[in-house]
Parts: C-alpha cells; sequence; structure tokens
C-alpha cells in the first residue's frame, strides 16, 4: 500500500490491513517502512527493482538505466555519496556487459541477440541513448555508441523518419527515446518528421511534448501539453483502448502501459525551459499517482514502465530538492501503541523499517513525505480471468517427470507480448539439462532460464484463437521427499500482467520409499 501524505503538519492516513479468508495458515506478514528521499526505496533495491525475470536485453535495462538516473539525482543534489556511487557504478558496469551479449554484428540490438532475424530499432536507440549517458560514470567502448548510431541511420527515410524494424514485444506502445545530440542532422530531420505528424493519440502526444521540450522547440511543446490536459483525468493518462483490468497485486493499480505513458506527460512538464510553479503543482499530484504504483522494491509493474516512471521521478525529485528541516512520521497501531520515525537531513537516505503485528486491523499514519505499507501474504493461485488457458499433464517414469504445458491465448488483442512460463518444481525435482536443451528448439520458444527449483520459458507472441501450444521438459529426482507439496506452473504475458493464468497440483504425495513422485497439475 503505497502512501504519499499531504506534504503540510496536519498530513494523516488511515490504512485497514485486511486479510483475505483463503490465506495460506501463518503465512501473513506486514511492515512499514519510511525513507525521506523520493528515490529511496528504488536506492535500496536498485538491482531488484521487479518481481519478474530479466531474461532479454530489452529487460536488462531495467538494471542499467535506472543507475544512471539515480546517479544523475544524487549528484545534482549533493548526496552521492562513495558507497552508492560504488554500488550504482558496478551495476552500470555489469548491465553495460550483460547487454552486448543482446547485440547484432551490425550494430543493432534485440530481445534475443543474435537469435532474433534482425535487431529493433526501439531497443537501439534505447541503447544508444542510455550508453550515451552512462559515459558519465563508467567507461563504455565508442565503437558501441558509433555502431548503433550508424545502424538508426541507415534506417531513416527522406522524410526524416525510421523505420519500424525488428520486433518490439510489448505491442502496447510504441516506445520512444531520444538522442544524445539535438544538434546532429538526423536528429534534425527527425524532428521535422514529428511536426508534420499530427495526432489525437494522447500517448503519443505525451511523446512529442516531451521531445519538443528536449528540443526547445516551446511552441510546439505547448500544443502537445494542451492537448493533453484536454483529456479526462488530466492526473494519469490511458490509452485509447479498453484499459486493462487492474492487478491482482493490490499494489499495481494501473497497467504498465498507463504508468510509462503517464511517466511521458511527467516529463514533458518538467523538460519545459522554464517550469512555473502551476507546473510543479500539476507535477506533484502526478508524482503523487505514479508514488502508488510503485512496487515494495521502488520499481513498478515491467521493465519499460520502471525505466520511464523512474527517469521521471528522478527529475522531479531533483527539481524539488531542498532542506525541509526534521519531521516525525507517527504510526499508530489498532491497540493505541506509537512509534515514531524522525526523518532529517543526515538520514533520508536511511531506510527505516518496522513490522506490524496487529493484523487484521487499521492503522492511523501522520506525517509529511512518502511511505510505504507493506502487506504479504501467500494464498492459493486464483482462477484464470479467461484470457489464458492452461493445463499441465506429465508422464510418470520411476526417478523423473516429464511436464507438459497446453496452453491457448483467447483474449481480446491479436495476439500477445511476449509470453513466460514459470514452472516451479517439486521437491526434490531438479530439471533434466538434457531435455532443456530440446525444450530451447521447441516452436516459439526464445529463451530458457534453469535454476534448481524452477524453469523459466520465454515464448513469443502468442496469436489469438490458435490450437493449443504445447511445450515439455524433463524433471529427474534427485532425492526423496515426504509429503510433497503441490507446484505452481505460472503463465502470463510480460507487459499486461493483469491476464495471469495458473496451475497448481492438488497436492502429490510421496512415501519415504517411493521410486518417484506424482507431479499431477491440471
Amino acid at each position: 500500500f503505497p502512501l504519499s501524505l499531504p506534504s503540510v503538519p496536519t498530513g494523516a492516513e488511515e490504512v485497514s490491513l485486511e486479510i483475505p479468508a483463503n490465506i495460506l495458515e501463518s503465512s501473513q506478514r506486514a511492515h512499514i517502512t519510511v525513507m525521506g528521499d523520493i528515490l529511496g526505496n528504488a536506492l535500496q533495491n536498485v538491482d531488484s527493482l521487479l518481481a519478474m525475470p530479466y531474461g532479454c536485453g530489452e529487460q536488462n535495462m531495467v538494471r542499467f538505466a535506472p543507475n544512471i538516473y539515480i546517479q544523475q539525482y544524487l549528484e545534482k543534489t549533493g548526496q552521492l555519496l562513495p558507497d552508492i556511487r560504488a554500488k550504482a557504478q558496478g551495476f552500470l558496469q555489469s548491465g553495460y556487459q550483460r547487454e552486448l551479449q543482446y547485440k547484432h554484428n551490425d550494430g543493432s540490438y534485440s530481445a534475443f541477440g543474435n537469435s532474433d532475424s534482425e535487431g529493433n530499432t526501439w531497443l537501439t536507440a534505447f541503447v544508444l541513448k542510455s550508453f550515451g549517458q552512462a559515459r558519465a560514470y563508467v567507461a563504455i567502448e565508442e565503437r558501441h555508441i558509433t555502431d548503433a548510431l550508424r545502424w538508426l541511420q541507415q534506417h531513416q527515410s527522406k522524410s526524416g523518419c525510421f523505420r519500424s524494424v525488428g520486433k518490439l514485444f510489448n505491442n502496447a506502445l510504441q516506445v520512444g527515446q531520444g538522442w544524445p545530440s539535438w544538434t546532429r542532422p538526423v536528429v534534425s530531420s527527425a524532428l521535422k518528421c514529428l511536426e508534420d505528424s499530427p495526432t489525437d493519440n494522447p500517448y503519443t502526444q505525451a511523446l512529442l511534448a516531451y521531445v519538443f521540450g528536449l528540443a526547445g522547440l516551446q511552441e510546439q511543446q505547448q500544443v502537445q501539453l494542451q492537448r493533453l490536459a484536454q483529456h479526462k483525468g488530466q492526473l494519469y493518462w490511458q490509452r485509447k483502448r479498453k484499459a486493462q483490468e487492474p492487478s491482482e497485486l493490490s499494489w499495481a493499480a494501473a497497467a504498465p502501459a498507463e504508468v510509462e505513458m503517464t511517466a511521458y506527460v511527467l516529463l514533458a512538464y518538467l523538460s519545459q525551459p522554464s517550469v512555473s510553479s502551476a507546473d510543479l503543482g500539476k507535477a506533484a499530484q502526478i508524482v503523487r499517482w505514479l508514488c502508488k504504483q510503485q512496487n515494495p522494491y521502488g520499481g513498478f509493474a515491467s521493465t519499460q514502465d520502471t525505466v520511464v516512471a523512474l527517469q521521471a521521478l528522478a527529475k522531479y525529485a531533483t527539481l524539488t530538492y531542498g532542506s525541509n528541516g526534521d519531521f516525525t512520521v507517527t504510526v499508530t497501531s489498532p491497540s493505541g501503541t506509537v512509534q515514531d520515525f524522525v526523518l532529517d537531513s543526515s538520514n533520508r537516505l536511511v531506510l527505516q523499517r518496522t513490522a506490524l503485528p496487529e493484523m487484521p486491523g487499521t492503522y492511523g499514519l501522520r506525517a509529511r513525505g512518502q511511505g510505504c505499507v507493506t502487506l504479504r501474504y501467500n494464498v492459493p493461485p486464483p482462477p484464470s480471468k479467461g484470457a489464458f488457458a492452461l493445463r499441465v499433464e506429465t508422464e510418470p517414469v520411476p526417478g523423473t517427470q516429464s511436464p507438459q504445458f497446453l496452453l491457448r491465448y483467447s483474449g481480446e488483442r491479436p495476439a500477445t507480448n511476449m509470453v513466460v512460463i514459470e514452472a516451479k518444481l517439486p521437491s526434490g525435482y531438479s530439471p533434466d539439462k538434457k531435455s532443456v536443451v530440446e525444450l530451447k528448439r521447441q516452436n516459439l520458444v526464445k529463451k530458457v532460464e534453469v535454476q534448481p527449483d524452477q524453469v523459466t520459458i520465454y515464448l513469443d507472441q502468442v496469436r489469438w484463437g490458435k490450437e493449443e501450444e504445447t511445450f515439455s521438459f524433463r524433471a529427474q529426482q534427485d532425492f526423496l521427499v515426504k509429503n510433497l507439496q503441490p507446484a505452481t506452473v505460472s503463465l502470463y504475458d510480460y507487459y499486461e500482467t493483469g491476464e495471469p493464468c495458473r496451475a497448481v497440483s492438488p497436492g502429490p504425495a510421496a512415501s519415504p520409499t517411493a521410486s518417484g513422485a506424482q507431479w499431477d497439475l491440471a
């Protein structure tokens, strides 16, 4: 339950910690974390902003780009201490080396590198932008920047527009990125393309407003900001198609696409040559909404929304940074127990945390600034919402299991984005390496990641209405486990997380003398 209390001495809010009836016994736990900086939580968890896999070239950038924005903010506000710098630069260096694995020989980048037939325009531009910014903090070989720039130039038409090349897995939005310098002829030509491309799409308007602001085209920027202000809500922006239903995660009230779009609107307001007090007031409202979408780690629901939103929050934090003196966050439990958290300039980046043992119950909070109350519990997976159908079948052989995953997509879109299958293994089982190699050759499989107790399968987009797609591997029994518990298989669209599907075993039993345990998920 992310909180953003009013910035007045009497700001107060109540948080009701309710627990569903179907939780797994004794799994509930709650805590409150308090920090004096809007980017503090992200800074503490910069290596784990998402509770999702990071297995492709685009997703890797969520471990790379936020380190740039956070360092820029801390540097401009005089808070970039040596230990924080070393930590962030370490993540930049490792993310940089990892991203090079997804580079093509022609200088472009794609989600899965050379296993894709061609590079992707968006990802190549994103890598170019990020590598250019990262040069201020870590050593980046110049050839990786010039190679990417040369490839993009080759795909620019005479009109200044760029051809969309390669597959972008997130088909909800066609994401835009900036360039290292606005003085290049290629950029001037591209700006002319944008000026000649009128649109009534709020996402495109947000991008145009941001781009025109960066380019110093104030008149064109104001036109886009005025158009954005006409959209219903004016606090957060949605795609013109039917909005995604809220995620089952309580902190993810909006779809990733809506978070990303709104973050671009915030960047547009903050990129004006002169940001007025009225604009900062509007920006503060947008920031408050964005903070309520953050997950417990300081990131957001997916990759692109996390990168753009953290960039926008860092820019806002830089513009509004100041020493506001000491203030206190007071937490009152249902039984009346009071605990104070004191925040000042010396500990604004220190995470303060305490458990909230009284559940269910209503806690009172009185403070200025931002905070986060996190309630976690384990529940049986909810029933599918109907977009995906998943069946899991097994062929039991003594000492092994061979799960088959049969899936079909029947949602409202012609095709999904990238689909991820997370198949947990029963205790005592591990993936058979040879069968995993065979799995990588199966239709639609782009990548497979293997952990001791889980296999993660990345799939190309799944089209609507097709016959069931089948994927399989073998799991070998390493040791016997008494009272074997259910294993879970999760299936979801990486960028539309409101359509998850899960299958769970009914509780396979394994006796100490059994040669194998039944893994029957359906």
